[in-house]
């Protein structure tokens, strides 16, 4: 099975705040988000992760790697600074040169939106980085006549329960 998911920011206290997340702190955020993780994703599960991973320090951080199922793909993010190799320690595959096509599912795979017209006929871009809002909704101003609801899904964890989403659930 196939799974993703963006935006967990382990460790960052401040985006409860921001996203107004359900958590009293960045410990209950980390332990939902690795439970409901572990529910769905199995040992043997692609799990590509679409940026913003974590923040903090990197011996907290590889706690929480530790403990998460499955083959882990990283495109980073924004807030991904940690070298390659740190984010190899913690058993994510970096996928390098965003955005990255899944062609098995015509997928285009980035942390932040990309514009339609970099996207090919018949894919969908999927992504985070805006977290629970909206593309029109974005400081970044992802408007209509460069950014189609059509051709984008958000999987920033915000909208999707802080669960990964499986491909069968993405193609209906």
């Amino acid at each position: 099975m196939t799974y993703f998911i963006s935006d967990t920011h382990f460790n960052h206290l401040n985006i409860i705040k921001y996203c107004n997340r359900p958590f009293k702190d960045a410990e209950e955020m980390n332990r939902i988000i690795i439970n409901n993780w572990n529910k769905v994703v199995k040992n043997n599960d692609e799990i590509y992760h679409l940026g913003d991973l974590a923040l903090g320090r990197k011996d907290y951080f590889y706690n929480i790697a530790n403990k998460l199922n499955g083959i882990k793909y990283l495109v980073r993010g924004n807030h991904d600074n940690w070298s390659v190799s740190t984010y190899e320690e913690f058993g994510f595959i970096v996928l390098k040169n965003a955005p990255i096509k899944l062609e098995k599912y015509k997928l285009l795979l980035s942390h932040t939106p990309v514009a339609d017209k970099q996207i090919p006929n018949e894919y969908i871009n999927l992504h985070g980085h805006i977290h629970n809002k909206n593309l029109y909704e974005c400081v970044e101003k992802y408007g209509p006549t460069e950014y189609s609801f059509e051709k984008h899904i958000n999987i920033s964890c915000d909208v999707i329960d802080f669960t990964p989403i499986s491909i069968e659930k993405l193609k209906n």
